[in-house]
């Protein structure tokens, strides 16, 4: 059985500001969470705003200040920090009294916690001496829930100074945002996510607290958000050849989650766990001596013995027997739920209207989009009043954001300076181009739709969190976007933050009627709808697209295969349960396997896939 002095669980990052201020919420309860750290922006007037709260002196950190944007996050985190440290502090003082942020640490535990089975073995002593010595115990092993932060990799945009003269690489944005979090105090872990990217990785390494102290510790830690088993070797190799320790691989369903949808090649959550199962040992066994070698090749300080290194899930987790299977089963070291907690205003930034909007959601609300001009998937919301205002551009015949952040530039199709795909500078250009092709009226349509679908994401994804905080918006009418993963859809309603964690633990439980098929069959229809959509979209395919697309239906097969290996090991399940799930196994069987199309390969050549 697994067990957990704290919680096994951690609430990932969400969007840019839903989880902004999350530890702030929910760290004193022993509950770790991520915050973004992408956008300065949002994060200074996160900063002012808990300052005027918390009674400190604020001091405005402008753009015209030196190395502004590290600053800027350095400055917010060491806030967050030391506003946590009091929290616990003021926990720590409070009596053991029903209804308290005391008792309510130790109620919110797992069942199977030491610290937990202490606490209920404390509330049956009689008061005295031996009861007051316990409380004390119990106190004292209080620990607030690691303050992690996120950076995506591939928002890494060059920089300029006042002046329009471009800045060095170590002011991109992803290195700032690394800079921020190493020069913070916090004793915690930065979550690296969407890729590979050479310049940040190569710069990781030039701040001590990512290596081993004289004691062999480290500071600050490295996660790295990955896909499959594959990334994680590669990724964990490139940083390890640096003499940096991966603590932490912290895998995500390529598409039943929340934001950004990686997609594997078919390759799904069950067959990508049982690989890390099998070769956890091996991964760790491979990367250490590269990073003693790459740390002893520098003069540093050696590890003396080998680090642990963690694995853990996260994307789709809805039940509490979900997520014992995969702690279980799969011996993973914690699980991550993200979506749900949106539906938890103790623990995340979403305004009333959005909330609501999000509580009486129907399965259709949520859906995976080309909105994001990085031009990957996202997941994404109907109801928000960012896509209403999306299409009320388009109606009015002015498509496009205003661009004010210009975190997601990244286009030069006109201009010299990158734009992004969502600004109305780009698609008025864009649209005006595609005019001038003269294309059939529904060619016209269909590339118009793929234009105009881009949507500003710098503001949409951190308006909730100004609204929610009566915080003056970036300008009037700013829109809320948010991007929940599709299993939102067995959510509904507003729950407290010991309900959320109830339902977790198997104490209470808060899925609406639908019927909600389990982890694993939810992901692989996700799977079989964005196979079937890439071959449609592909209408005259290379070789090489028709190589992918059959790579993509065997490895679904495989997957299936394994699935009805393992589903009589849901051994909390119900034998209606178990019949059900294999019945859906063998309807995918027949949904892939019909699909046999002869595609005619842009060389001429016919392939069946």
């Amino acid at each position: 059985m697994y067990t957990s002095e704290v919680h096994s669980f951690h609430i990932p990052v969400l969007g840019l500001g839903y989880s902004i201020d999350t530890p702030i919420k929910v760290a004193r309860f022993g509950i770790a969470s991520v915050i973004s750290i992408v956008e300065d922006q949002l994060i200074e007037k996160m900063r002012e705003y808990y300052c005027n709260q918390e009674g400190l002196p604020y001091q405005a950190i402008t753009e015209t200040d030196p190395d502004f944007r590290a600053a800027r996050i350095t400055d917010y985190l060491n806030l967050v920090n030391q506003i946590v440290q009091k929290q616990l502090n003021q926990l720590r003082s409070l009596p053991f009294e029903p209804g308290n942020d005391l008792v309510k640490y130790f109620e919110l535990l797992p069942d199977n916690s030491r610290l937990k089975q202490q606490y209920l073995q404390m509330t049956l002593l009689p008061s005295g001496v031996e009861k007051e010595q316990l409380q004390q115990q119990l106190r004292q092993a209080i620990v607030a829930g690691a303050i992690d932060v996120n950076i995506m990799a591939k928002v890494d945009k060059l920089n300029t100074d006042a002046d329009g003269q471009p800045l060095t690489s170590e002011y991109s944005d992803a290195l700032a945002a690394l800079r921020g979090f190493a020069n913070s105090n916090l004793q915690s872990s930065v979550i690296i996510s969407a890729g590979y990217n050479p310049r940040l990785y190569s710069y990781i390494d030039q701040f001590p607290d990512f290596l081993p102290d004289s004691n062999g510790q480290l500071k600050k830690k490295l996660i790295l958000k990955v896909s499959d088993y594959r990334s994680a070797l590669v990724q964990g190799k490139i940083l390890a050849k640096r003499g940096l320790w991966v603590s932490e691989f912290r895998i995500e369903s390529g598409l039943n989650c929340g934001g950004h949808a990686f997609a594997t090649e078919g390759i799904l959550l069950g067959p990508i766990l049982e690989e890390f199962k099998e070769k956890k040992e091996a991964l760790a066994t491979e990367l250490f001596p590269l990073c003693c070698a790459a740390q002893a090749a520098k003069a540093q300080t050696v590890f003396a013995t080998q680090p642990p290194l963690k694995i853990t899930v996260q994307g789709g987790i809805g039940t509490a027997n979900e997520n014992e299977f995969l702690l279980e089963h799969y011996a993973v070291n914690g699980t991550g739920w993200g979506s749900p907690f949106l539906l938890v205003p103790e623990a995340t930034n979403v305004d009333e209207n959005t909330l609501q909007q999000l509580a009486t959601a129907q399965p259709d609300d949520y859906y995976m989009s080309d909105a994001s001009p990085l031009g990957i998937p996202f997941n994404n919301f109907r109801k928000s009043s960012g896509e209403a205002q999306r299409l009320r551009r388009i109606e009015k015949g002015r498509p496009g954001s205003p661009c004010i952040k210009k975190y997601l530039v990244s286009n030069t199709e006109f201009t010299d300076s990158p734009i992004c795909t969502a600004s109305r500078q780009y698609q008025h250009l864009k649209i005006k181009q595609l005019q001038e092709k003269k294309l059939s009226p529904e060619e016209h349509n269909k590339a118009l739709e793929e234009i105009t679908v881009k949507d500003c994401l710098c503001e949409g994804l951190g308006t909730a969190t100004l609204l929610k905080d009566n915080i003056a918006p970036w300008r009037p009418g700013a829109a809320v976007t948010i991007c929940p993963g599709p299993n939102l859809a067995y959510f509904s309603g507003v729950f407290t933050l010991s309900e959320m964690v109830d339902h977790i633990y198997g104490r209470l439980h808060l899925l609406n009627t639908l019927y909600r098929p389990n982890i694993f069959i939810n992901e692989l229809h996700l799977y079989i709808t964005y196979w079937k959509k890439q071959i449609d979209k592909a209408t005259a395919p290379t070789p090489k697209q028709a190589k992918y697309f059959q790579t993509f239906k065997a490895n679904l097969l495989e997957g299936i295969d394994y699935y009805k290996n393992i589903v009589s090991l849901f051994k909390k399940e119900s034998s209606q349960y178990i019949a059900t799930m294999k019945k859906e196994l063998d309807d995918a069987v027949l949904t892939i396997t019909s699909q046999h199309l002869n595609v005619a390969v842009n060389d001429g050549s016919t392939m069946t896939i």
